[in-house]
């Protein structure tokens, strides 16, 4: 015959029972949390895909609006032309190129300020500079072409004249 395993008396095997169910609460505590992370880890990934995602449509939208900024230029020129013989003609032109003005507002294009504004070098492109005491050094004078940005992107740089103030020949003498 076998021998016969001896029982375990009841104490110890509550004891052994009641070990397993704190290692199990302690795993499955390590496991739940485990998970919080996964899934905090998964939101913050889906916030950045959709942030990417926002970012190639921004630059994708900024190319096409680079593209239709001319293309306003030559209607505001067309409808200020004021030998037009047709007022009609004229009058659909200003139409066309005021929904363009709209439809490049609404999708986030607005003309760069630039005329009585420092000059900033990222925002406009300096064609000449005019000597004058009147207006500021460094001040915008005179806008030649409009530019655009879109949201916080530059189109197109604005080109414009600045000031400069002159050098005076009593602080030239005096430095000699």
């Amino acid at each position: 015959m076998s021998p016969k395993k001896k029982a375990p008396k009841p104490n110890e095997r509550i004891t052994e029972l009641e070990k397993a169910l704190t290692e199990s609460e302690k795993k499955s505590e390590k496991l739940l949390s485990q998970l919080k992370y996964a899934k905090a880890d998964l939101e913050n990934i889906q916030k950045q895909n959709q942030r990417r995602i926002g970012d190639i449509m921004d630059r994708a939208n900024g190319r096409l609006l680079e593209q239709l900024v001319p293309l306003m230029d030559e209607l505001t020129l067309l409808a200020a032309f004021e030998n037009c013989n047709d007022e009609k003609i004229s009058e659909a032109i200003g139409m066309i190129r005021n929904k363009l003005v709209k439809i490049m507002e609404t999708e986030g294009v607005r003309p760069i300020e630039a005329l009585g504004y420092p000059f900033d070098p990222f925002k406009h492109e300096a064609m000449m500079e005019v000597k004058t005491e009147e207006e500021p050094d460094g001040y915008v004078l005179e806008e030649i072409r409009k530019g655009y940005m879109y949201k916080e992107r530059v189109l197109r740089a604005s080109m414009v004249k600045v000031a400069r103030t002159p050098i005076k020949e009593k602080e030239e003498t005096d430095n000699e």
